[in-house]
């Protein structure tokens, strides 16, 4: 296994001693949902996964054969043998539309605050740490999100923009904040979205956070990052108030 990439160290990194093997098999099946890890990936090997996750080899093992179980990855034996992503986890689209309904509007708003001081937080460093040619890279990403053509691939789409954007930021405290916020929302943010309209106007905000970025304007990616962020808040929030109060229409 080589060695891990500072996004990989973040989907490998310890876990708390409450958590077991569900907990792996959980911050697994996101990472691969979010497409940080990909399919045909080989995973590290099982006494190094103890080591990373800091739990018993057999806690690993249950967690491994539970993926197996999905479909999800496979062992393979021999000298070119290990562990491999094979599948995509299975979104079910009422348990990501119930995490938003139990939320509060409190709540909401908290993630909301978060996610914009975080994103301004990591424009301002990538507009002194990265190179052209690294804001090319994010502009190709940016673009990524107009032609995918479902949910899953909005997810990955709009994960790897925002990664790529912390990964330019060159923090591990800003990463680790990124990846925790997009386990929370990602995946129900775009099961509720999910249109070409919704998909453009993403595009068009991650765009704009490049081009504020390219041209060294802290203050016009502190905005684009506020309205790219408050846009999708207020979607959620749009959608759960109209699932918790449905409007009667007259017969």
């Amino acid at each position: 296994m080589a060695e891990l990439s500072g996004v990989q160290s973040q989907v490998f990194r310890p876990l708390p001693d409450v958590l077991r093997a569900d907990a792996i098999v959980d911050r697994l099946r996101t990472a691969i949902s979010l497409g940080l890890l990909r399919q045909g990936e080989q995973l590290p090997v099982e006494n190094q996964l103890t080591a990373m996750f800091g739990v018993a080899t057999a806690t690993v093992r249950d967690a491994l054969q539970s993926l197996r179980d999905q479909g999800i990855i496979e062992t393979r034996r021999g000298r070119s043998g290990g562990t491999f992503i094979i599948g995509t986890p299975r979104i079910d689209p009422d348990s990501l539309r119930q995490r938003v309904l139990t939320l509060s509007m409190a709540e909401l708003r908290d993630l909301e605050d978060e996610q914009i001081s975080n994103g301004m937080a990591c424009t301002r460093l990538a507009i002194d740490r990265a190179d052209p040619a690294d804001i090319d890279r994010l502009e190709r990403i940016a673009r990524q999100i107009g032609v995918a053509n479902s949910p899953e691939a909005r997810v990955r789409a709009d994960s790897r923009f925002h990664i790529e954007l912390a990964v330019l930021a060159q923090s591990e405290r800003l990463m680790a904040t990124t990846m925790r916020l997009l386990t929370e929302t990602i995946e129900s943010l775009w099961n509720i979205l999910d249109s070409t309209e919704d998909a453009a106007w993403a595009m068009s905000d991650h765009l704009a956070i490049v081009t504020a970025i390219r041209s060294g304007d802290v203050d016009g990616a502190n905005a684009a990052v506020r309205t790219h962020v408050t846009r999708n808040t207020y979607r959620l929030i749009a959608w759960r108030l109209a699932e918790l109060y449905p409007v009667e229409v007259d017969r």
